[in-house]
């Protein structure tokens, strides 16, 4: 069953749900978004129904904001349980401490930002929303100098956000040992036996040590076979303890040079925000993986790689970090962009008025051109940037 909400539904996603028929939730929500009558709706009050009397419910969301129906209407269920463990950054900490004990971290309210004395603190450090999405709100800290600019930023005016206080909430914070390593993000499920499938895993690019963006994500054959045993035995004892079934989970680690994975964060119930990684199966692999979840299924890696190359393929998220305001800019210049990028296959463009972002590309780039990427992810985009003529 899919329960759709704003602010985004791909038009991938929308051609699984038509071509293979699955059951789309009626919610006011989802009408506003999809206006096509043949789906196979199914009315708010049936599929309460449906999934209170299943022993597993299987459902999957595309935005974290559908939580709010879950969290509303499924209470019977081990659901809303279940999501909270890790929507919650520091109920999910508590969750898995015994499997990482000597991990360090705390909660503080946003009032205590302002009078914390970090001297105490293990350095560096991360501090981010215990609920949040998005990167919003997330700043590593290094020093007294990055702690003054990041009690400047953290303020309820600077964080206001689009999305409902069950995705985001600036009021409470988490504070965590920073962990070294390269980063990766996870697209996975639990299925029918409890089981882990793995989905798809990309290795988040970052710029320097203090940067938080999520500008490129990278796929590959090389990074599947790499890290996917491992990844598995890593979501093991969590699953087991959360006892999860028919569960989907974006998952963000980080690696160490030893191979030790530690765990940022786990987002349930989905995979990549905005229809991203789970799209990006799709162009990268040729299997859907929203397919491969309602219907338990596993990918077969090896026959996959039979006939793909090493090519890598990204997300890139056009961030705007160019410094000018919104109410600068006329638009972004996308034509220009693909004269620096070898093979752009999905633009999807924002409107950088209302998100932090001009678009998301879906990319394809070969093994010997990875400078591109670095490029790209070392950009502020405003070579890309057509800026407002003031009037003379």
């Amino acid at each position: 069953m899919i329960l759709i909400d704003h602010p985004y539904i791909s038009d991938f996603l929308l051609r699984t749900i038509k071509e293979h028929n699955f059951e789309i939730i009626s919610t006011k929500e989802a009408r506003s978004m999809i206006s096509d009558d043949s789906l196979n709706w199914i009315s708010e009050k049936d599929a309460k129904f449906k999934i209170i009397n299943s022993s597993n419910p299987l459902v999957y969301t595309n935005s974290e904001n559908a939580l709010t129906w879950i969290f509303n209407n499924l209470k019977e269920t081990d659901l809303p349980k279940q999501i909270r463990l890790f929507k919650d950054k520091f109920k999910f900490r508590e969750l898995i401490s015994d499997l990482f004990p000597d991990f360090l971290f705390r909660k503080i309210d946003m009032e205590e930002i302002q009078t914390l004395d970090i001297d105490e603190l293990k350095k560096p450090f991360v501090i981010k929303p215990s609920v949040g999405f998005f990167s919003i709100g997330v700043h590593v800290v290094h020093n007294k100098a990055d702690w003054t600019r990041v009690q400047k930023e953290l303020n309820y005016d600077n964080l206001k956000s689009i999305y409902p206080k069950d995705v985001m909430d600036a009021s409470v914070f988490l504070i965590e040992e920073y962990i070294e390593g390269e980063e990766f993000a996870i697209d996975a499920y639990f299925n029918n036996e409890g089981e882990v499938v793995i989905l798809n895993i990309l290795h988040h690019m970052f710029s320097s040590s203090s940067d938080v963006s999520d500008r490129v994500y990278s796929t590959s054959e090389s990074i599947i076979r790499k890290y996917k045993d491992s990844v598995e035995e890593f979501l093991k004892p969590i699953g087991k303890k959360a006892d999860l079934k028919n569960f989907p989970l974006h998952i963000e680690v980080r690696i160490d040079k030893e191979g030790v994975i530690r765990p940022i964060e786990i987002n349930p119930q989905r995979f990549g925000g905005w229809c991203t990684t789970g799209d990006l199966a799709w162009y990268a692999f040729k299997f859907n993986s929203y397919q491969y979840f309602i219907e338990n299924k596993k990918p077969n890696w090896d026959e996959i790689f039979k006939t793909k190359k090493d090519e890598i393929h990204s997300i890139i998220l056009l961030n705007n970090n160019s410094g000018f305001k919104p109410s600068e800019i006329s638009h972004f210049d996308f034509e220009i962009l693909k004269l620096d990028l070898e093979n752009i296959l999905v633009i999807r463009k924002l409107d950088f008025n209302k998100y932090p972002a001009f678009g998301i590309l879906f990319t394809e780039t070969s093994e010997g051109n990875k400078m591109e990427l670095k490029n790209i992810l070392n950009s502020d985009l405003s070579k890309y940037i057509r800026k407002l003529q003031l009037p003379i």
